[in-house]
């Protein structure tokens, strides 16, 4: 009895002691993703005290969860701690060491962004590079790390008055007071549940005057300088694709993840969200490949979809394999059936936790199962079964046995709505704004959103929209700062207030990067001048943004 009682005893205050904890800092960010790690840095070097918050258990997020073919539009708008990690990057595969599956004279990169022989960085990595130069980056700083900690959702979760966030409180009880806070999230759950105005999903094109937001029923190819070709098809299905689980019967249902009723209006808006996909990370070597295995839960009718448009001519190989170092790749999403699970992450930007990680499962499950059909399914083509069952997931990258990342690709979720929207008219320089924190200079671009039946009765993907952009151009301040009414010491590098399109060129990991340094200049500024984040003085923040290696002209 004595025993249980004394059990009983330092389980309580165990509990208190979690419940009360609660550390001070100058700044506080919530995510560890690339913007958070850029800006717990930049706030080390400002000497600043710095907490960094991630509430899973790896640093990076996209950058070190297998998106290694990184997306740039111009190399010349990377600086500052963005253009570090990259030149990081470059240093770590000059090592001999560091080539275990090839040897660097045989590497021959792919994809949009190729590393030039004379370059100061390099643009293609293998996940665990990442996670290592970062690690490098974070060494030398003075800044605390917190794993697994999730914010409560509630209005416990954050305490702010008169418009100052005072505090924020995780699920275990933890809280952390600040003086500035950073929501570097890509859901954007801190600036949702401070009470930050956001948006989900598309604008009309009426809102902001553009013509890429909204349904883009009828855009099916690519914009290039301006000039759109609407009659090529890209990522979409061959023409003649039945949508029917009995071929030609209505009345048997449609298949698997289209939706009943038509796209929508050509430019109306909407709230559904690019498709997610995990980035995978594969490899073709015997030595270090685990073949694709039949997930658990598998059912073949949901690549029926696969099946009917290779059948109905398909033959284009349904990804884009980029090569990176060590004889691996970053894999990515191309035609009309493929890596993207398409439809099947409208709830994510919103869902509890819970709801989430349901949603997370139910991507990696159909991806798998994807990858296994591809490399075994007596109705894939045998010369495409030929290809995929060369390749499989890796040994030596993340943590689990079976090779699979946990982040997925979260495109866009949540996005602020400030004083200032960046648009299409902001990407294509028709508005150009005066209070550059960095720059963008990807092509417009948007994933499928919806599977629908046409007016032919036939399956087509909606939302798919990939529009250049002539040079790079400028970020505003205002974009990343929230409305002065709604929160005085806040900034959000990557949930920034942007439309849909608009967000669909800024989105790239180098940018986020460049925009949490930048947040974390502004911060820490507005810290030692007593200010809001609204009432900064931009001549001086641009100064240090300059001193500090920023590009933003």
């Amino acid at each position: 009895m004595k025993k249980t009682l004394i059990t009983l005893c330092v389980l309580i205050t165990t509990l208190i002691s979690q419940n009360s904890f609660s550390q001070k800092y100058d700044i506080v960010i919530y995510g560890g993703t690339s913007a958070g790690i850029a800006a717990a840095i930049q706030a080390s070097r400002m000497e600043k005290s710095v907490v960094l918050i991630e509430p899973s258990h790896r640093l990076g997020g996209l950058t070190t969860g297998g998106l290694g073919q990184t997306d740039i539009g111009n190399k010349q708008a990377i600086g500052g701690i963005s253009r570090e990690f990259y030149q990081g990057i470059k240093a770590y595969y000059d090592q001999p060491e560091n080539w275990n599956w090839e040897k660097k004279s045989e590497y021959r990169d792919s994809g949009n962004t190729r590393t030039k022989e004379g370059e100061d960085a390099m643009w293609t990595f293998e996940p665990s590079a990442a996670l290592k130069v970062y690690d490098q980056m974070l060494k030398g700083e003075k800044i605390d790390i917190v794993y697994g900690e999730k914010l409560l959702r509630t209005d416990a979760g954050v305490k702010k008055i008169d418009g100052k966030i005072h505090s924020i409180t995780m699920e275990s009880g933890k809280t952390f007071d600040g003086k500035m806070f950073m929501d570097a999230t890509y859901e954007g759950d801190l600036l949702a549940t401070a009470g930050v105005s956001y948006t989900v999903g598309r604008e009309s094109n009426d809102e902001y005057k553009e013509s890429l937001n909204g349904v883009q029923a009828n855009y099916w190819s690519v914009t290039l300088k301006g000039k759109a070709s609407r009659n090529a098809r890209n990522h979409n299905f061959v023409p003649g694709v039945d949508p029917y689980v009995e071929k030609g019967n209505p009345n048997s249902g449609l298949l698997p993840y289209i939706i009943e009723g038509g796209p929508g209006i050509d430019g109306s808006g909407d709230k559904k969200v690019q498709a997610y996909g995990f980035r995978m990370t594969l490899t073709d070597h015997p030595e270090n490949r685990l073949p694709f295995e039949k997930p658990d839960g598998y059912d073949e009718i949901n690549y029926e979809l696969l099946f009917r448009n290779l059948e109905a001519g398909e033959t284009v190989l349904p990804w884009i394999n980029s090569t990176m170092p060590n004889r691996k790749t970053d894999t990515n999403n191309k035609q009309g059936f493929s890596t993207d699970f398409v439809g099947q992450n409208h709830d994510y930007p919103e869902a509890s936790y819970e709801e989430r990680e349901k949603i997370v499962d139910a991507h990696r499950t159909y991806q798998q199962g994807l990858m296994w059909t591809l490399a075994n399914h007596p109705r894939i083509p045998e010369n495409v079964r030929n290809v995929y069952s060369q390749w499989g997931t890796t040994k030596d990258e993340f943590e689990n046995e079976d090779g699979w990342q946990n982040q997925l690709y979260i495109r866009e979720a949540r996005r602020m709505v400030s004083d200032l929207v960046m648009t299409q008219r902001h990407c294509e320089r028709l508005d150009v704004i005066d209070d550059a924190v960095g720059l963008a200079a990807y092509g417009m671009d948007s994933h499928n959103i919806q599977r629908y039946v046409d007016h032919n009765g036939f399956v087509q993907n909606e939302g798919n929209v990939e529009a250049h952009v002539e040079g790079p151009y400028p970020i505003s301040y205002r974009s990343i700062v929230p409305k002065k009414e709604e929160a005085h010491n806040l900034l959000v590098p990557v949930c920034l207030s942007a439309s849909h399109i608009a967000f669909g060129s800024i989105r790239m990991e180098p940018v986020f990067m460049v925009l949490g340094q930048s947040a974390a200049i502004a911060a820490s500024l507005a810290i030692d001048d007593e200010v809001s984040v609204q009432d900064l003085s931009y001549e001086k923040l641009k100064s240090a943004l300059v001193s500090n290696k920023q590009r933003i002209e």
